[in-house]
């Protein structure tokens, strides 16, 4: 085996490594780009800068993770601002030298990942490393693989797979000519990956990577493996495995929090919480939304990092700004202090506006107001700008200081991959429940199913009963949005109903494309996707809306061309 003889591709300089460096001198390393080879992988804090230093590397992806995920799907679009290269992408006519349909970016990182797993593997040989040591950085750093794979899967389909480390530029430059491999066969190696990993928990609490530094704290910082592996599962179409998975997640914490990742409802007394609330015995007036940083659904894009945002949070990094990478998001979103070039789709807007919330008001508050906000009469992405931009007239806070967070896996995302998974795997009424109003709404509280479907949401006073799922009220019922009408093939239609409320709920987070791929090709159904994206077109009066529809009726055409530049 191969071992990189050079630090050039890791970058212990970025953001994450900063931020933790500052912190009881976590990372004992010189500050410099490149370090000497007798100067790495001395020790577990050697390996810890290996680790910030990959995931410093990763946060160059968020752009392109963004962009290739939305703006070719059905929710986003392009403003007059735009470049050439995204307007491409929105019209499905990628042309060579398009600068966000490179997968040079991605591979950067995989050979990271190889190269630092390979002195993994010398480090624990050498006993430089533990074994548990070596078992949590290890599979951290072969589960971000996994994901940056699973990424060049859904956007180019066939792609390289490759993973010992390469020893000279030249080698990577040769990644783009090398064989590739199938979209399913690629999953069953990413699979075949994730189930062999000696550790697939979040890094203990003691783990030297795990810190608090300038009030972030670390633990949520690295790819959370349950979640990828029950995606992966979900793409291959093993539900049972799926939900297992992720039934496992969505129990973290334990009986004496009721668990962490439950959905709750809107808490009247104080709007301490992450709904769709209004003032308490003011529902009916619509000024009386909850629409600040700290309080409601808006504030889990918002807030510092508190309980309440580790109740929703499963995977999150933050961009710095006294460190590059900067974040790209207020540039792309923002038309106060950014280039503004892209925005809600139309198509996107009027999906939110049809919903009715309960207490009749005719708009879905997660679009309307918190994720699709007018600013200067011009629909604006805010789920990134929180942070950049004053919380009530939404002007810069300082327009050259861009701190903001990349968002990648929460607990509705969580909610929804299981609710996919069980209506799959012949649970519709459950999988139903958990988009809709909760656990409490079935009867009995399914407390007589086995794992992964055993949900106990009962609550009475007598006898005294406090099921942990008690407080769960839905994906739509937390939006306080009335529950979806199933039509024809229940298990048709409510996978219509996940996919819609995928998109209310997770619009603009990186997911849309991947969730719309994955239904297409496991109906194999063509027209699932391209009806979307040529409703999008349609709406903004795009006149190449019926071209770029029937170029997505051929499957061929749903992946990127793999040209390496």
């Amino acid at each position: 085996m191969r071992v990189f003889k050079a630090y050039k591709y890791i970058v212990p300089a970025l953001a994450l490594s900063a931020m933790i460096a500052s912190c009881n001198k976590l990372v004992d390393v010189a500050p410099k780009d490149v370090l000497e080879e007798k100067n790495m992988y001395r020790n577990v804090f050697d390996a810890d800068a290996a680790v910030i230093g990959v995931y410093g590397k990763f946060m160059s992806l968020a752009t392109p993770y963004i962009v290739l995920n939305e703006v070719r799907a059905d929710l986003m679009s392009t403003t007059a601002t735009a470049d050439e290269y995204l307007k491409q992408l929105n019209e499905h006519d990628v042309k060579e030298g398009n600068l966000y349909a490179n997968p040079k970016p991605f591979y950067t990182v995989i050979m990271n990942c190889n190269d630092v797993m390979a002195n993994f593997d010398i480090m624990l040989r050498d006993k430089k490393l533990k074994q548990e040591e070596y078992n949590m950085r290890y599979s951290d750093i072969a589960a971000l693989r996994s994901w940056v794979y699973l990424q060049l899967g859904i956007q180019f389909g066939s792609v390289p797979y490759v993973t010992d480390p390469l020893s000279t530029t030249t080698d990577m430059q040769n990644v783009g000519l090398m064989p590739r491999i199938p979209f399913n066969q690629l999953l069953d190696e990413l699979i075949k990956t994730m189930e062999g990993l000696p550790y697939i928990k979040p890094y203990s609490a003691t783990s030297s990577l795990v810190a608090t530094v300038d009030g972030y704290t670390t633990k949520k910082f690295f790819v959370n493996k349950e979640a990828l592996l029950g995606e992966l599962y979900l793409w291959r179409n093993d539900y049972h495995k799926a939900a297992s998975i992720l039934k496992n997640l969505m129990e973290t914490g334990g009986t004496g929090d009721l668990y962490n990742y439950r959905l709750t409802g809107a808490s009247k007394a104080d709007n301490n919480d992450l709904a769709v609330g209004y003032v308490r015995y003011r529902e009916e007036d619509e000024g009386m939304l909850i629409d600040n940083n700290s309080q409601g659904w808006r504030s889990m894009f918002a807030r510092d990092e508190d309980a309440m945002f580790d109740r929703e949070w499963v995977w999150f990094l933050p961009f710095n700004k006294s460190f590059d990478p900067v974040d790209p998001f207020v540039d792309l979103f923002s038309n106060r202090g950014g280039s503004y070039k892209l925005k809600p789709s139309q198509y996107a807007l009027d999906t939110w506006n049809a919903q009715v919330q309960k207490n009749d008001f005719a708009y879905d508050a997660r679009g309307k107001v918190f994720t699709a906000r007018s600013i200067d009469g011009q629909p604006v992405v805010m789920k990134y700008l929180y942070n950049y931009l004053n919380g009530t007239g939404f002007t810069p806070l300082n327009v050259f200081e861009k701190n903001g967070k990349w968002f990648l896996y929460r607990a509705a995302s969580m909610h929804l991959d299981f609710a996919e998974a069980a209506n799959r795997d012949n649970h519709q009424s459950l999988a139903y429940a958990i988009v809709n109003q909760g656990l409490t709404t079935i009867p009995k509280q399914i407390t007589g199913e086995g794992f992964p479907y055993n949900f106990d949401a009962r609550k009475s006073d007598n006898p005294k009963i406090t099921g942990d799922w008690c407080l769960n009220v839905g994906v739509r019922g937390r939006a306080n949005l009335y529950s979806q009408t199933v039509t024809g093939d229940s298990t048709l239609s409510i996978e219509e109903g996940i996919v819609s409320e995928a998109g209310l709920e997770l619009a603009s987070e990186g997911r849309r494309w991947s969730d719309l791929l994955r239904v297409a090709l496991r109906r194999n159904d063509p027209a699932f996707l391209a009806n979307k994206v040529y409703e999008k077109l349609v709406r903004e009066n795009n006149p190449r809306a019926s071209e770029v529809r029937a170029k997505l009726m051929n499957k061929d055409n749903w992946y990127l061309p793999f040209k390496w530049k």
